[in-house]
């Protein structure tokens, strides 16, 4: 009889000074780095130095993670509050209003210039960098690649939007900077990920798969050079910044 291996996936609720936010089912790997990313990504707070702290504690339902953050952030929190369910696909589900769902960047500081060479080798890389997804065949990944295409992070996760924010803290938390490297997913680009990425200001996103209309539409408006179907026979380019930006 063969073993099988399954991946994890379990209620995370984040609460921000006591208060609920929201529910999202994940992968319970890396929660530091999802409590960063994701309050970066979603512009709770500007910097990770006003995440002042991060506790998880596991319960018969799932995993709650209470974190703090300076007393301006959460009431500004306060009146744009969601209070959703998000499931494991989905970045926008429980949405209360439409200016939550198309929260619009700034524009990105800048973008890196990407050779077809360093884009392969990142792609190669993380092709060999995917534990769970090896033994499972059920997780996405993200993966911060330097300029010459080498990774300096991956993270994986049953949602592909949590995958992102795991990636987002990681590379913070390192002190990473996010105008020398680029973004490479193995899901494909939709809207709520390029938003992800221009909020914490990365200008290039690699996806495996297809990117929507909505999510070309915001890389053109916030600078972010965009690339879908990154495979090893090629790659399709749907946005890119000007050379006069």
């Amino acid at each position: 009889m063969a073993e099988d291996w399954v991946a994890a996936e379990v209620p995370l609720a984040i609460d921000y000074n006591d208060a609920p936010h929201v529910v999202m089912m994940a992968t319970p790997d890396d929660l530091a780095d999802f409590a960063l990313g994701f309050s970066l990504s979603e512009a709770v707070i500007a910097t990770p130095a006003e995440l002042n702290s991060c506790t998880a504690t596991t319960l018969l339902e799932g995993i709650r993670l209470s974190l703090r953050i300076p007393p301006a952030r959460a009431q500004a929190l306060a009146q744009r509050r969601r209070n959703l369910v998000g499931n494991s696909g989905c970045g926008v589900c429980g949405t209360q209003h439409l200016e939550d769902v198309l929260r619009h960047p700034p524009r990105v500081a800048a973008a890196i210039a990407v050779s077809e060479v360093a884009l392969q080798r990142a792609l190669a890389e993380l092709e060999h960098r995917q534990p769970l997804n090896a033994l499972t065949g059920a997780t996405h990944a993200a993966a911060w690649a330097r300029a010459d295409g080498s990774l300096a992070h991956v993270r994986e996760d049953v949602g592909r939007h949590n995958a992102l924010d795991k990636l987002i803290g990681a590379v913070a938390r390192a002190g990473d900077d996010v105008r020398t490297g680029f973004l490479v997913v193995t899901s494909r680009a939709s809207y709520e990920m390029v938003q992800k990425a221009a909020t914490v200001g990365i200008g290039f996103i690699a996806a495996i798969s297809a990117p929507t209309a909505l999510a070309i539409h915001l890389a053109d408006a916030t600078g972010i050079t965009l690339v879908g179907f990154a495979r090893d026979d090629g790659h399709v380019v749907y946005a890119r910044r000007s050379t006069e930006d």
